[in-house]
């Protein structure tokens, strides 16, 4: 493979995502890494890592389609790598969740994986050569109190990623997904130290994940080109399938 492919990772400057876009900086990708908000913690992220950044709304197919081919043609080259990474959460009972709670978390986290692909995967098609990787979560698959939206939008990436594979292999392009259990970032540091050290009771390895084992699986799968379809746990023995 040509260490010099063109990568786009979207939700890549923060958490899990900034350390898959590092690491693909570090061996030789064109790393770009996609966010959408907090603007000054993605420039700092861009800033020291030495990456460059594209705002957009994932969830917004017309954005997405134009983004890429703005970075494109800025780099010369079609998109080889596509990690969909974004995400975001609306944590409710869903006797009280909204319509609008709802439907963004599927938009962003569902939605995103389908705007995101439709905008690569013709030229991966032709290339015959590309690699597509969707986060999924713990949660897609075992379920979780207070989050019928935000498991259902990461149980529908688990089904895309099955269909995408097999419309997509014989043209070279494997499409898998990841899933991650608890992890280590900003967001669970936000969380009280008791709900934490709960949490870590629950897992058999007594501990969160590092993003950059996330990141170490990603890689993994973009040097497997026999493996498609496939849904990889990354959660420290909390779930297994």
């Amino acid at each position: 493979m040509n260490k010099k492919n063109l990568a786009i990772i979207t939700g890549g400057t923060s958490g899990i995502g900034a350390s898959i876009t590092k690491l693909l900086k570090q061996n030789n990708f064109i790393a770009i890494a996609n966010y959408m908000y907090n603007t000054a913690e993605a420039e700092n992220f861009s800033k020291k890592n030495d990456i460059e950044i594209f705002k957009w709304d994932v969830s917004n197919f017309e954005e997405c389609q134009k983004n890429v081919q703005i970075i494109e043609k800025k780099y010369n080259t079609t998109t080889s790598i596509l990690i969909n990474n974004a995400g975001i959460t609306n944590d409710r009972m869903m006797h009280k969740m909204t319509i609008e709670e709802w439907e963004s978390t599927i938009r962003v986290n569902l939605f995103s994986c389908f705007n995101m692909s439709r905008a690569v995967i013709q030229q991966m098609r032709n290339n015959e050569f590309g690699r597509i990787i969707n986060i999924s979560s713990v949660n897609a698959l075992s379920g979780c109190v207070g989050q019928t939206n935000y498991s259902a939008s990461k149980a529908g990436v688990i089904g895309f990623t099955k269909s995408l594979a097999l419309e997509s292999i014989n043209k070279g392009i494997t499409v898998n997904a990841i899933a991650p259990g608890y992890t280590d970032t900003a967001m669970t540091k936000k969380m009280p130290v008791e709900i934490i050290g709960k949490i870590k009771n629950l897992i058999p390895a007594k501990r969160l994940c590092n993003p950059k084992e996330i990141a170490d699986t990603m890689l993994f799968l973009i040097n497997a080109p026999a493996i498609t379809g496939a849904t990889i746990n990354v959660n420290g023995g909390l779930y297994m399938q």
